[in-house]
């Protein structure tokens, strides 16, 4: 049974170079909530991962699984039922995502049986900030912040990682309707440099979270 708690819990999501992380930020900061970043440059497969996806995939998403549950298990002793908001720069169902693009059979039969027994009663996310930005996008915006680690990305695997996000928000939507998803155009929306656009991001936010706090 999943965790329950009333404070919002906002998760950003997006495919690598979305902007994540930056948009997270800026919200954690106008609300004054929490902010929740995933664990990446910690992760010591992920450099090999990218240079050899079949061979070191495994080791790459049981890492990132195994994190995020302890961080989402924290989060939910030590914010959510305490009545902390949270905003977080992604969302753990997205792991499954990543496991079914990569994982050969045999390894995602056995790495779906864990993400089950791990992800079971995780606290989900109230309200999600999806941000979809076309290839030309994330590809510049992954060079513009120079992780080492990142330059060995194949740009398929990044075009078909986008095209999973969007079968992953409309079957998200269906099983969850009760989490609303706002979608965001990463290619058209500037939401670090343009003080509009940002505004624009946090009213549709705050009529998303005024009507889930109306319907509790």
């Amino acid at each position: 049974m999943t965790k329950q708690f009333d404070a919002p819990f906002i998760a950003v999501e997006g495919p690598i170079g979305a902007g994540k992380t930056s948009l997270a930020l800026k919200l954690s900061e106008h609300y004054r909530f929490h902010l929740l970043e995933e664990i990446v440059d910690e992760n010591p497969f992920l450099s090999k991962f990218y240079e050899d996806i079949d061979e070191w995939s495994f080791q790459t998403e049981m890492f990132f699984l195994c994190n995020r549950f302890k961080q989402l298990e924290d989060l939910y002793e030590n914010q959510l039922s305490k009545g902390y908001s949270v905003v977080s720069d992604y969302h753990i169902f997205k792991n499954h995502l990543f496991a079914k693009q990569t994982l050969r059979d045999e390894h995602l039969a056995k790495y779906e049986r864990i993400y089950n027994i791990l992800t079971g009663d995780l606290p989900r996310p109230n309200v999600i900030l999806y941000i979809n930005a076309s290839l030309d996008t994330l590809l510049n915006r992954i060079s513009r912040r120079g992780r080492e680690m990142e330059k060995s990305i194949d740009p398929s695997y990044l075009q078909q990682l986008s095209g999973d996000y969007e079968q992953f928000m409309r079957d998200h939507q269906h099983v969850y309707p009760e989490i609303p998803v706002i979608t965001l155009d990463g290619d058209r929306l500037d939401f670090v440099a343009n003080p509009h656009d940002f505004s624009r991001i946090v009213d549709q936010l705050d009529e998303a979270i005024t009507k889930k706090r109306s319907l509790l």
